[in-house]
């Protein structure tokens, strides 16, 4: 426990420290470097379920998908058909016609249909996700900064969700929600992490009006507003949670990897934003 707080707290030092200094670029390019190492580790997974999957080609393009909406950031005065041909939704495109030609060859017969796959859902579920957490960093508003704190509103709240679900677990976890996926989380976890989700999104929606970031939120976030939004959020963090489970259980791994003491790989930690990052840009875009 005391690995994993310490952790906890390092690496927001370091994610407040780097958007300090460098704004929205400094965000872009933390989620672009996290989704890479966690597509990276869901590909060594499948390596360890005896799959073959494309993974340079796959974290190549990984990359790409993630950063695409980010191109007009760094080149504002590029022709429009330059961010439209190289789009999220285009660059998946390519990756089916990339890899759909290297089955072909590059593998045996009778892996060439999960190799495909599995190195599609590599690209869909961890960057083409987490690549509208770049999106909410870039909502552009009259006052500047606003997607990058709603950006940092919605990590703290899904990250929330798995401290609130771990302590109210440990202290009065008594019913099991998915023994032969994850056998020790509890219903009364959930509960309590979804819980501390809401009051923490809450509280930080109040927080705010009292510094310097009081403009940077849309007037229509109040904190029973954000509290409200927390709800489905801090939900879809637990069944990301649990769908990682899964992928580990087929692995046979316990963790992801050993990047970060206390807390094991880098997918243990992005693993909650997978779901909640789309979910957060749509309820986003209502307000």
């Amino acid at each position: 426990m005391l690995k994993r707080t310490l952790s906890t707290i390092l690496l927001w030092t370091l994610v407040l420290g780097c958007i300090k200094l460098l704004g929205a670029t400094g965000g872009v390019w933390l989620v672009t470097v996290v989704s890479v190492l966690t597509q990276h580790e869901f590909y060594q997974m499948l390596r360890r379920m005896g799959l073959a999957p494309f993974s340079r080609t796959g974290l190549t393009l990984g990359a790409l998908v993630a950063f695409a909406p980010a191109l007009p950031l760094y080149f504002p005065h590029a022709n429009l058909h330059l961010f439209i041909s190289a789009s999220p939704q285009n660059l998946l495109a390519l990756a089916v016609v990339v890899f759909a030609l290297r089955i072909l060859a590059a593998r045996e017969p009778h892996n060439r249909v999960e190799t495909l796959a599995w190195t599609l859902f590599g690209l869909v579920y961890v960057p083409f996700m987490l690549q509208f957490l770049v999106r909410i960093i870039l909502i552009d508003t009259p006052n500047e900064g606003t997607g990058l704190v709603l950006a940092i509103w919605l990590i703290a709240v899904s990250k929330g969700c798995d401290m609130g679900a771990l302590l109210a677990g440990k202290f009065f976890g008594r019913h099991h929600m998915a023994p032969n996926i994850s056998p020790k989380k509890t219903w009364e976890g959930a509960v309590g992490g979804v819980a501390f989700s809401a009051l923490l999104g809450a509280v930080i929606a109040h927080g705010l009006p009292g510094n310097t970031y009081i403009h940077k939120l849309p007037t229509a976030f109040t904190p029973a507003m954000a509290a409200l939004i927390s709800l489905p959020v801090a939900g879809l963090t637990i069944v990301s949670d649990l769908v990682e489970s899964i992928i580990k259980r087929r692995a046979g791994a316990k963790d992801s990897g050993a990047t970060i003491p206390g807390i094991g790989g880098v997918f243990d930690l992005s693993d909650s934003l997978i779901l909640a990052a789309p979910t957060g840009y749509l309820l986003f875009s209502l307000l």
